[in-house]
């Protein structure tokens, strides 16, 4: 034993046994320690402890998987049972989803989802609206041009029947085209789930172009077209959007209105408005029929203009993205009508 080194060391002895040694000196080295522990007994220890760990997590274990298992089936239930009442719903069934007993973890995702449901409906609503609107608006116009070319081919030798039937042709396709590009843009304005396009924008430039363009319309009706938008007037708006409403205000005055006519534009800008005035000098409307207009499809009995009534309501989409105010009045200077648009001015 006096060959053993300091430290831990396994020692056989004699007897075939394993011992664990522990040996050590004194302070004087005239004495040597040595604290040994047979093996066997340590793995005894060891496996007692062991299987007093163990034993009770092999039962543990299961149990606690069972109600693992059993809460997180419960806590699931909800969304299958969500699950089951989607997966039952009719295609076209776009009504919110309501769950009796629902727990309140749930609630942000049905409401998520019935928002959803909500502007899909709207979507949906506003294709079928589309659809009723240009197949009931351009039934006439193509009755029309049929009806016009089938003239022209009747006219055989009679040339100057058949130059009229082609004018009232061309007519109709002017109205259908017109017609057409004010549906898609009512649709496109009425079906976008964006934020509409915000700029700064000077509105007296814009009217002035506007009107440039549709100058020679007013030319051809000998109607008198007076501006008034020498200031800047700056808003915050889209460039493309403002110019339909701006048009359409302006195409309504000159349309509706008797040749030799006078039409007024005015762009002020008084205090934290900017204001767009568009007034003419022609029969204008009652108080009922001024409070019809923006309605699709309505028209003012007794007019020979064509129409559809959809630029008033795409005058007044437009205004309520971009929160400006529409007043329609008799004009007190010219006695037809007069159209106010104010918006909020744009910051320096």
């Amino acid at each position: 034993m006096s060959t053993l080194i300091r430290g831990f060391s396994t020692v056989l002895l004699q007897d075939r046994s394993e011992w664990r040694v522990f040996a050590t000196q004194g302070n004087e080295g005239d004495v040597q320690v040595f604290v040994g522990e047979q093996t066997n007994a340590r793995d005894d220890i060891l496996w007692a402890v062991i299987r007093g760990l163990l034993m009770p997590l092999v039962y543990a274990f299961p149990l606690l998987g069972l109600l693992v298992w059993w809460a997180v089936r419960n806590g699931l239930a909800p969304l299958r049972h969500l699950s089951s009442v989607l997966a039952e719903r009719q295609p076209k069934a776009l009504e919110p989803v309501v769950l009796n007993n629902m727990p309140s973890e749930m609630a942000p995702v049905v409401q998520s989802l019935n928002a959803l449901f909500e502007r899909i409906e709207a979507m949906v609503t506003a294709e079928r609206r589309f659809t009723s609107d240009a197949a009931h608006e351009l039934r006439t116009p193509i009755a029309a041009i049929r009806t016009q070319a089938q003239v022209a081919l009747g006219a055989g030798s009679d040339t100057a029947s058949r130059e009229h039937a082609l004018q009232y042709t061309l007519a109709g396709c002017d109205r259908a085209t017109h017609l057409v590009e004010q549906l898609l843009t009512l649709s496109r304005l009425e079906a976008s789930t964006m934020a509409a396009p915000v700029a700064r924008i000077d509105l007296s430039a814009l009217v002035r172009r506007v009107a440039a363009d549709l100058a020679p319309t007013a030319l051809g009706h000998h109607q008198e077209l007076e501006l008034q938008a020498s200031a800047p007037c700056p808003i915050q708006a889209d460039d493309m959007l403002t110019s339909v409403l701006v048009r359409n205000l302006l195409d309504n005055a000159m349309r509706y209105s008797p040749d030799g006519a006078r039409i007024d534009l005015s762009v002020y800008q008084q205090e934290s408005y900017v204001t767009l005035q568009v007034q003419d000098s022609g029969h204008g409307l009652s108080d009922e029929e001024m409070s019809h207009l923006g309605e699709r499809f309505y028209r003012v009995l007794g007019t020979t203009q064509t129409g559809s009534g959809l630029g008033w309501s795409i005058v007044r989409r437009i205004a309520a993205v971009y929160q400006a105010q529409v007043q329609v009045s008799r004009s007190e200077e010219l006695g037809g009508l007069r159209v106010t648009v104010r918006w909020i001015a744009a910051g320096p």
